[in-house]
């Protein structure tokens, strides 16, 4: 297959950084593609730090919303990649006309459930009657977008897990410019804020999907949309191995809907909504963080789940074992970076010296200990990738869980801004329990797979 990354018989390290490194990428350009809509809102004469809180809130329950593209494409994308291993094309065709046919009816069910839903949804997630009309105007226009969302982002699982990870970093750097080329057009030249820069996003989200359906409907991919081969069986295999990942991010923004909460209701009326303006300033600097880490560990799925596949273990631990150290560095590098740039980033989103210095010192502590974070995420999506749910699953849930404990109890007794410190209060307790599963499982697990080999193998 020309063009493609041999995912059976390449080296493993130039495997490895042909795949990581534009997944990585696309990932960076995704969250700046997610933050520049808040970088221009911040920037709103007159109005932008309220703007700015009322963006913060949509922000966790739309990610929520576009969850469901990765219950889908993280679910998907690792049978479609065993079943490339295994040599059964005719299996991974079906996976993805199963997956294509899901997105497609999430992409009009979520919308129409939610939009009637959106007032107490928004209210509940910290909303404030300041912050609440601009949460609105912008989260309305979001949902219309909804299909192009899930349908980019859920398929664009499938171009790079068939080793064309610099396709499907073409498909996101596309929406990404576009968008930041409409947003200060629609907000400040056409006078539509918020809206405007709902506005913006829905039209790049568009362009990726297009760009993205073309693609998989083309020649160049070995498995393309196809339709038929419909199945419950796949669909609930499918729905089953993306449990995970979609806890994963579910939970994570309910983690920051339940910040929110909290932060309003500690800093009261007077500190409330700057605190959630720093809070999203903050979020937004972890989403730099993680969302690239999650493209190092999820982008890269397809060598483990392929060579998993086909039987050949010794390439899935030589893999995982790369995959770690990469990992530490980048989470190395993001440590430094988050206390040497950080004031540069805060300034992107606000010129108000008292919250800029808050959200400095908020993002200092969230990130003293991604290190162990770097670890966890390869762990879960290693796990995930070997379509072992029953294991990455429980991992994922204990770290939400030490995560919302300390949320809830921190600024119970030490004031609001102690809610920040649950954040490395779990990369430090759930990556320990992860690493002493993992090294107690990973050697069974391997050796077990090896055993079904086929003699010829």
């Amino acid at each position: 297959m020309k063009g493609q990354n041999d995912l059976g018989n390449g080296k493993i390290s130039s495997l490895v950084w042909r795949i990581a490194l534009p997944s990585m990428l696309a990932q960076f350009i995704a969250v700046f593609y997610s933050i520049v809509d808040r970088i221009f809102i911040g920037q709103i004469p007159g109005e932008g730090a309220l703007a700015l809180a009322g963006a913060g809130v949509c922000g966790p329950v739309v990610t929520m919303v576009g969850s469901v593209a990765f219950l889908i494409g993280a679910g998907g994308a690792p049978l479609l990649s065993i079943k490339r291993g295994e040599g059964d094309v005719d299996s991974a065709r079906a996976i993805l006309a199963n997956c294509f046919l899901m997105l497609c009816v999430f992409s009009v069910v979520l919308p129409a459930v939610i939009l009637p839903l959106r007032e107490p949804m928004l209210r509940l997630f910290g909303a404030s009657d300041a912050t609440y009309p601009y949460a609105d105007a912008y989260f309305t226009i979001y949902l219309l977008g909804t299909p192009f969302a899930l349908l980019a982002s859920g398929l664009n699982q499938f171009i790079v897990c068939q080793g064309f990870a610099s396709d499907g970093m073409k498909s996101v750097v596309l929406g990404a410019v576009l968008n930041i080329i409409l947003d200060p057009v629609f907000i400040f030249v056409l006078h539509m804020g918020v809206r405007g820069a709902a506005i913006a996003t829905v039209l790049s989200q568009l362009a990726s999907c297009t760009y993205t359906l073309c693609f998989l409907f083309g020649k160049k991919p070995h498995i393309r949309i196809t339709r038929g081969g419909y199945s419950f069986a796949i669909m609930r295999r499918v729905l089953t191995l993306g449990l995970s990942p979609f806890i994963i991010i579910a939970l994570d923004n309910v983690m920051i809907i339940a910040m929110n909460a909290v932060l309003q209701r500690y800093g009261g009326a007077a500190n409330g909504d700057a605190l959630i303006t720093c809070a999203t300033i903050t979020q937004s600097f972890m989403l730099v963080v993680t969302m690239p880490l999650g493209g190092i560990t999820g982008g890269t799925q397809s060598i483990l789940s392929y060579n998993y596949g086909a039987y050949q273990t010794d390439r899935v631990k030589q893999a995982q074992t790369y995959l770690f150290g990469l990992c530490l560095l980048f989470t190395g590098i993001m440590t430094i970076a988050a206390h040497t740039a950080g004031p540069l980033f805060v300034r992107l989103f606000t010129t108000d010296a008292h919250i800029a210095q808050m959200a400095f010192s908020a993002i200092k502590i969230c990130t003293m200990a991604l290190l162990p974070l770097g670890i966890q995420y390869e762990i879960i999506d290693g796990f995930t990738a070997l379509g072992l749910v029953k294991l990455a699953l429980p991992l994922s849930m204990w770290r939400k869980l030490v995560y919302f404990a300390a949320v809830f109890i921190l600024p119970a007794v030490y004031g609001a801004e102690a809610v920040f410190y649950a954040e490395p209060i779990s990369d430090v307790i759930a990556p320990l329990v992860s690493i002493f599963i993992y090294a107690k499982c990973i050697r069974g697990v391997l050796e077990r797979r090896r055993a079904l080999a086929p003699d010829h193998i």
